[in-house]
């Protein structure tokens, strides 16, 4: 069976998801989960993630859902997937857990509450809440800054100074990608 993606492009972990797919020539089917139209509610969905949100795969009887996860998986299932992915090297793997585990406390969470609070809210029938987009800018900022300051530290050109990418600069890189949405004032 071929590994299906439940996926709306918009979200940042699902573009991290089908890029990842993509470069590394996994054959899947992208199966579209439209957020503005609430499809991730559905019963249908719901029988693929019961958390209601995307990305999820499902590869064969096997389901999973969270975007780290997925990735992890995908890195050590499917053959012809490079090493500098997803490290066999346990050291290596342990540095690429903390910057994703990192990633969802302050670079993920900053940059989505900014987001929403400037441009999407009201796509998504929320109200835009300056206050929250003010205290959501100071988190990203914060985090854009230790990027530079920390995870970048090191000879090569990616995280944990590294020369090829991993999991976790393609998660990162999308998040950060997501504020191209913003007006450049922004």
């Amino acid at each position: 069976m071929k590994l299906k993606v439940y996926a709306d492009r918009m979200s940042q972990p699902s573009r991290a998801i089908l890029i990842f797919c993509k470069v590394n020539g996994i054959d899947f089917e992208e199966i579209k989960i439209e957020l503005l139209k609430r499809q991730q509610f559905s019963p249908e969905f719901k029988e693929v993630n019961a958390m209601e949100k995307v990305p999820a795969i499902v590869d064969g009887k096997f389901k999973l859902f969270e975007s780290h996860a997925i990735l992890i998986y995908l890195a050590c299932a499917f053959p012809g997937v490079a090493d500098h992915w997803y490290s066999n090297d346990l050291f290596k793997r342990a540095k690429i857990h903390s910057v994703l585990d990192w990633h969802h406390s302050n670079l993920r969470f900053g940059a989505a509450k900014f987001v929403l609070n400037t441009k999407l809210g009201t796509a998504l029938g929320i109200p835009l809440n300056p206050q929250a987009a003010a205290e959501a800018e100071k988190l990203l900022s914060a985090s854009l800054q230790m990027i530079e300051s920390f995870w970048l530290k090191g000879n090569g050109r990616f995280l944990l100074g590294s020369n090829q990418p991993s999991i976790a600069d393609l998660s990162l890189v999308c998040e950060i990608m997501q504020l191209e949405v913003l007006d450049e004032k922004d």
